[in-house]
């Protein structure tokens, strides 16, 4: 039988020693609990060394398919491996945001013709969002309604707009939230994604100036179909990266897990610095904080000044000069005004899309509790598992901070105790599998 375990990685890890990421990335993939196949898909592609994160960053991207058979698994494989080569092409001529739009673009025109070339393929498609982290800030492609969060200290962010049936009709205020959650609409009809049409509208977001300890999370809509933002925040800032893609996954599959299940998560784990001209990746807007053009004409005045005077030409002297010195005073003043202004840099989207502060509350940690006391009653009385006692003693400990009204340390007990107790059922199933379980 084939090991349907979730697959958790660190491709970012990688790396020589000589280098020290500036974005630890870790992911999550599960087929869920009534799916067949798993047609979700992720990448992570992170910078090697310094030089390379300067000029290229690191790309996140998760993407879940669409289509009968394999069509949509296919979809969203050739999305996560296209894009991240169609950036590495691009990104040497183009700035990063438009070299990131045009791999999208590309590689929507090559899952399009993978679909019309192979009947058996035909219409698949795939939403994907992609998140570049920069020493500039991320930058976000987006398209369906897989989504990209930030969580800086408490607040919680959506920074992609869902292109869904739902959202679409309450952006043109024909539903209200309220309508939304008590009515019948179809949550998981999309708009847009890639593959179907030759072309495709991808929305950017950002850029988002990054800070230590910024985390992003990119998931698929079988996590947020399941799990609230609130409770996605609050797992997110009370676990450490690597067991909250686990333990959301987790809880997703407590809940029914009716879809596949993606998580990445992105966090900027030291404070960094932008060396000149590196940032924007081909264009010479940055190559310092002082604009080029004001540099050329302060220098051509001072050179005129110098020349008139030798001919002793002095009105005109001073009149060269002064044009020199307003080139100056003027250039300082843009420089200034952009390095201070960290919102100027934003260009694209209308992020974030939803917010909210994510404080430990008393109802999810007793959901949690619920979930890992009845997880860990199914272990008790269908395995002999040898972790049953340290099991039982870690909920206790954590029954007695809820008790306490800890709820911050209450919720983080148990999020660790779900990823624990599942996977000890997991390595049971498995042993019972292959026949090595002794009743």
């Amino acid at each position: 039988m084939a090991d349907k375990s979730p697959r958790t990685e660190n491709p970012v890890s990688e790396t020589p020693a000589n280098w020290s990421p500036v974005v630890f990335a870790v992911a999550c993939t599960d087929i869920g609990m009534r799916r067949a196949n798993n047609q979700d898909s992720y990448a992570i592609v992170g910078a090697s060394d310094a030089d390379k994160w300067q000029r290229s960053g690191d790309l996140l991207i998760v993407a879940d398919g669409m289509g009968a058979h394999a069509a949509g698994e296919l979809a969203s494989r050739l999305s996560v491996e296209l894009i991240p080569h169609h950036f590495s092409k691009l990104n040497t001529k183009l700035e990063p945001s438009e070299a990131l739009l045009r791999a999208f673009e590309e590689t929507n025109r090559e899952i399009n013709r993978r679909g019309t070339v192979n009947p058996e393929f035909r219409s698949m498609g795939t939403t994907t969002s992609a998140i570049l982290l920069l020493p500039t800030g991320g930058v976000i492609a987006h398209v369906g309604d897989s989504r990209v969060y930030r969580l800086r200290g408490q607040t919680f962010e959506q920074l992609t707009f869902d292109h869904s049936l739902v959202w679409e009709m309450q952006q043109a205020g024909e539903v209200s939230e309220e309508m939304i959650r008590n009515s019948s609409i179809p949550k998981n009809v999309i708009t847009r994604s890639m593959g179907p049409s030759p072309s495709v509208v991808v929305d950017l977001e950002g850029p988002f100036p990054l800070q230590k300890g910024d985390r992003f999370l990119l998931c698929s809509d079988g996590l947020s179909g399941q799990l609230a933002d609130e409770e996605i925040g609050a797992m997110l800032g009370l676990l450490d990266p690597s067991t909250a893609v686990k333990a959301l996954v987790d809880l997703a599959n407590f809940r029914g897990g009716p879809d596949n299940i993606t998580v990445v998560i992105g966090e900027v784990q030291r404070d960094f610095g932008v060396t000149s001209g590196a940032a924007v990746g081909g264009t010479n807007r940055a190559i310092s904080g002082f604009p080029m053009a004001f540099g050329l004409i302060a220098a051509i005045g001072l050179l005129a000044a110098l020349f008139l005077a030798l001919v002793q030409q002095t009105p005109l002297a001073i009149l060269a000069a002064a044009a020199a010195l307003i080139a100056l005073v003027t250039g300082w003043i843009k420089a200034a005004v952009s390095h201070q202004s960290p919102a100027a840099e934003k260009g694209f989207g209308k992020a974030p899309y939803r917010k909210y502060t994510c404080r430990p509350s008393a109802g999810f940690a007793s959901q949690l509790k619920i979930a890992v006391e009845e997880l860990y009653g199914w272990l008790k009385d269908n395995s002999k598992s040898p972790q049953l006692r340290v099991l039982s003693e870690g909920i206790q400990a954590a029954n007695r901070e809820l008790l306490a009204k800890d709820f911050k340390a209450a919720t983080t007990s148990f999020g660790k105790l779900l990823v624990e107790v599942m996977q000890e059922i997991r390595q049971w199933r498995k042993e019972d599998e292959e026949g090595q379980v002794d009743y």
